[in-house]
């Protein structure tokens, strides 16, 4: 895919073409930018290194509709399990996201890029960069081969490890959650719900099991390290699916596929320099609540291109005028993240026994009620804020008193 051209021939280049790439360099050739797309990999959408669970405003972010072309399963609520007591019951009463072929959904993201005349160079990795001059030079191997190719400016989408943003001198994201899912015979109760495990269980993060069908489940989870002692990941994978009581009566032995990933908390602390941008995993533009990165990306890809082409546009790719990405995007979600953040570190604090009585203090109909109004995968503030209105206080427990001072 894409064709030869001379060197100095693009305006933008993306380095990854999954769904945070795609969107930037489809959105920076619709302003006009004569876009390449480079990826590492010899195929789109593979290997795979997410759940799967998109919330149907992540879907919609990406300009696309879903469809059974690489919809498996819709779900509009979940069952969150404490380490003891009953499972707490969140139904959203509609469809909240939808479990996806990762690998079909990412080939129609990059389709799309292709029809707005992005071009594409698979089987290509960057080396390096130099934007000591005017135009910026990647340097790549394409199947085999050095090249050296010139833009205007460089849209870094490489995920949670970027190498373009730690060439271009912004460093990396610190914290990278471990994260593994097996793809497994599992007996769902509802398909409707994903069931999420919490505490101790899996250290620092949760543990979930996603339904694809009534047989078939998704059952993962991402761990802390900071907060596993003697065990890896896929240790701790192991352990939930042969230990937890729920869901070992519930497997049905074997694994139908197996894929792993990184989940990076907490965004880098600037993200564009000279003739850089950085965005998606690679800028850690991801929910620390839930660890998706499909929504927040979109938002941030679409506002990358935007800002790339008119760079190119301009011939003015220095630092300060692609400044307006970041200023940008941190006016979009900047805060959400951030509030994530906190929610992430005050939940991580808690024991069993606090994280049981949260739950517990949640589990009855007036909370429930709320949450099943306001409850947003995606801006989890919304929620916190109604939460904590005074009318509903009474039926806050003290360790709900005190998440709501330490993430507010």
């Amino acid at each position: 895919m894409g064709t030869e051209v001379d060197m100095k021939g693009y305006d933008v280049i993306v380095v990854g073409a999954g769904p945070i790439g795609s969107t930037a360099a489809r959105y920076a050739a619709m302003h006009g930018a004569r876009t390449l797309m480079v990826e590492d990999h010899a195929f789109i959408g593979s290997p795979v290194g997410c759940t799967g669970l998109l919330s149907t405003r992540a879907v919609s972010e990406c300009d696309i509709e879903p469809s059974d072309d690489f919809v498996f399963n819709s779900v509009r609520g979940a069952f969150v399990h404490p380490m003891n007591g009953d499972p707490l019951p969140i139904d959203g009463r509609e469809t909240k996201a939808y479990v996806v072929s990762r690998k079909m959904f990412d080939r129609r993201l990059a389709a799309m890029a292709l029809e707005e005349d992005v071009d594409l160079w698979l089987n290509t990795r960057a080396t390096g960069i130099d934007t000591s001059g005017k135009m910026q030079k990647l340097s790549v191997v394409r199947k085999g081969r050095a090249e050296t190719i010139e833009a205007n400016v460089i849209i870094a989408a490489d995920g949670v490890r970027s190498r373009i943003a730690k060439m271009a001198g912004l460093g990396n994201v610190t914290k990278v959650l471990p994260g593994i899912q097996a793809e497994v015979p599992y007996s769902s109760e509802n398909t409707d719900f994903v069931e999420l495990f919490v505490g101790s269980q899996v250290p620092g993060f949760f543990g979930w099991t996603v339904p694809v069908n009534e047989s078939i489940s998704r059952v993962g989870m991402a761990v802390d390290p900071n907060c596993v002692t003697g065990m890896n990941a896929h240790q701790v994978l192991e352990e939930l699916l042969t230990k937890n009581p729920h869901v070992a009566s519930r497997y049905g032995g074997g694994k139908l596929d197996l894929v792993m990933g990184g989940i990076p908390l907490g965004p880098l602390e600037r993200t564009y320099s000279d003739g850089v941008l950085v965005v998606g995993d690679a800028a850690g533009q991801v929910k620390p609540t839930s660890g998706g990165g499909i929504y927040t990306g979109a938002v941030c890809a679409k506002i990358a291109g935007e800002v790339a082409a008119k760079a190119a546009a301009d011939e003015d790719s220095s630092a300060n005028f692609l400044s307006e990405y970041d200023r940008r995007w941190r006016g979009e979600i900047g805060k959400e993240l951030a509030m994530g953040m906190r929610i992430h570190n005050f939940i991580g604090g808690l024991g069993d026994k606090e994280l049981d009585e949260l739950i517990g203090s949640m589990n009855n109909p007036a909370i429930l009620d709320t949450i099943t109004r306001y409850g947003d995968m995606d801006h989890p503030s919304i929620l916190i804020k109604k939460m904590l209105h005074p009318s509903r206080s009474v039926h806050m427990l003290k360790v709900f008193r005190a998440f709501a001072k330490a993430v507010l």
